[in-house]
């Protein structure tokens, strides 16, 4: 009897993990190694185990490993990248964290909204939540790959918060919300057509450059002065979440263009 009433929990908290292990916290260029293991000590709290490293100043580092406090396992299995574009490649779903308000208006998200919006999704989304550098946060070129951007609704006159804190409060509302739906059915891989996932980072990295390649042999695009048009293509295909097979049918469009060349 007893194992008959654990199966519903037992279900439910592998509908949890599901949803957490297919999220990637992305540290670019941390220079405080106990920024590193203070990250790693949040993610395992809340039952998170992805961690990417871009460039790390100092890494491995003993003090990271101290400030890990029993999390030195997310230390030991986290990926170490020369660039973001490798860290994010396979991620269908790339969110940014900035406080800044743009040049060009990107869809905003609150921590929890980004959080439900996630569990909501199948679980073979892989998703990558990007975090920049203690003191100047992420670059408008790293903003710039994601679908969306967070923000965490702080104090306007005191709005600086410490890297693991962030990491931490985003963290939280990622178990919260996979708690919320684990009532839910996951899809299983079988059940999700691969042609209606969205396209990867990388995917859309090809695209672009493709779509630059023959606007650039139309002459619609001067690259000289490309007046934003990769911006605005990213935050274009960013909102119309655009899928592997749609992904496809764009780069055969684009191919076709450049035949009648």
């Amino acid at each position: 009897m007893q194992s008959v009433r654990m199966a519903p929990i037992i279900d439910g908290l592998l509908v949890v993990l599901s949803m957490l292990n297919n999220v990637q916290f992305v540290m670019s260029h941390p220079t405080h190694p106990g920024n590193i293991g203070a990250a790693a000590r949040a993610m395992k709290n809340m039952g998170l185990s992805q961690l990417s490293l871009i460039n790390p100043k100092q890494f491995p580092c003993a003090e990271a490993t101290q400030r890990a406090s029993g999390a030195q396992d997310i230390l030991a299995n986290a990926g170490v990248y020369d660039s973001l574009d490798q860290a994010i490649a396979g991620s269908r779903l790339v969110v940014g964290t900035s406080a800044r308000s743009r040049t060009l208006p990107w869809p905003m998200l609150e921590p929890r909204e980004l959080a439900e919006k996630i569990a909501q999704e199948p679980s073979t989304h892989p998703v990558a939540i990007l975090f920049g550098t203690e003191n100047s946060g992420l670059t408008n070129s790293e903003l710039q790959l994601c679908h969306y951007h967070v923000a965490i609704p702080a104090n306007p006159n005191y709005s600086s918060l410490n890297i693991a804190s962030a990491m931490q409060l985003i963290a939280y509302e990622l178990r919260m919300a996979a708690l919320k739906f684990e009532h839910l059915e996951t899809a299983s891989e079988a059940e999700v057509d691969p042609g209606e996932l969205p396209a990867t980072a990388e995917q859309m990295d090809q695209m672009i450059k493709h779509f630059e390649q023959v606007l650039e042999s139309t002459g619609y695009l001067d690259p000289v002065k490309p007046k934003m048009l990769e911006l605005r293509l990213r935050r274009l295909f960013g909102k119309a979440q655009v899928t592997d097979s749609e992904f496809r049918m764009l780069r055969g469009i684009l191919a076709s263009i450049k035949k009648f060349e």
